[in-house]
């Protein structure tokens, strides 16, 4: 992999595993992912980091349906109604995934999966 393309996907590895909204799941897949940079395994984690980052981010329509659930409100509480406003605010802005801190990152190192994928 690139140095600059590494560079730019650990930082945002750093950040996604950094958010409080990380799943355990993600976490435990960026650090694998680091843990084998610069080695024989790089490729074949960097496969599975991708798969998983694909399988955890957050998209629009499921975080609207959750929040507004009686499960979304358990988790957010009070905040519920606030985070399925918002969801709907930056999908009608033309989002398509939470924009949360864990997510964010996600989709930042999910903008560059073809690039990882070719090292």
């Amino acid at each position: 992999m690139k140095k600059d393309l590494l560079d730019y996907v650990v930082e945002k590895t750093h950040e996604m595993m950094e958010a409080h909204s990380c799943s355990a799941e993600a976490k435990a897949a960026g650090q694998a992912w680091l843990d084998a940079v610069g080695t024989e395994n790089e490729a074949q984690e960097t496969e599975k980091y991708i798969a998983e980052l694909e399988a955890d981010i957050m998209p629009l329509d499921n975080l609207i349906a959750f929040a507004e659930s009686e499960d979304g409100a358990k988790v957010f509480g009070d905040n519920a109604p606030g985070v399925a406003a918002h969801a709907k605010e930056i999908k009608a802005a033309g989002a398509k995934y939470c924009d949360c801190p864990a997510c964010a990152a996600v989709e930042a190192i999910l903008a560059k999966k073809d690039e990882m994928l070719e090292a």
